[in-house]
């Protein structure tokens, strides 16, 4: 999923989505560990795309924390 997106999603979306791909992530090492999986670059994506969602949550809520603080 691209970062533009994620952006559209607030923080309950977006820990749904990393949820989701946490549980893809697994599925996929699975396959590899059971020689299952043939595009191993597919570990790489799902990874990064975890990493990206929550980047976008800690954004959210240090957002959220600054403008409560004002």
């Amino acid at each position: 999923m691209k970062t533009a997106e994620l952006r559209k999603k607030d923080v309950a979306g977006l820990q749904a989505e990393v949820k989701d791909l946490q549980k893809a992530h697994f599925n996929l090492r699975m396959q590899k560990a059971t020689q299952q999986l043939s595009n191993t670059g597919q570990l790489k994506t799902t990874r990064r795309a975890i990493a990206r969602a929550k980047t976008l949550i800690a954004e959210k809520q240090a957002a959220e924390k600054q403008a409560g603080a004002k």
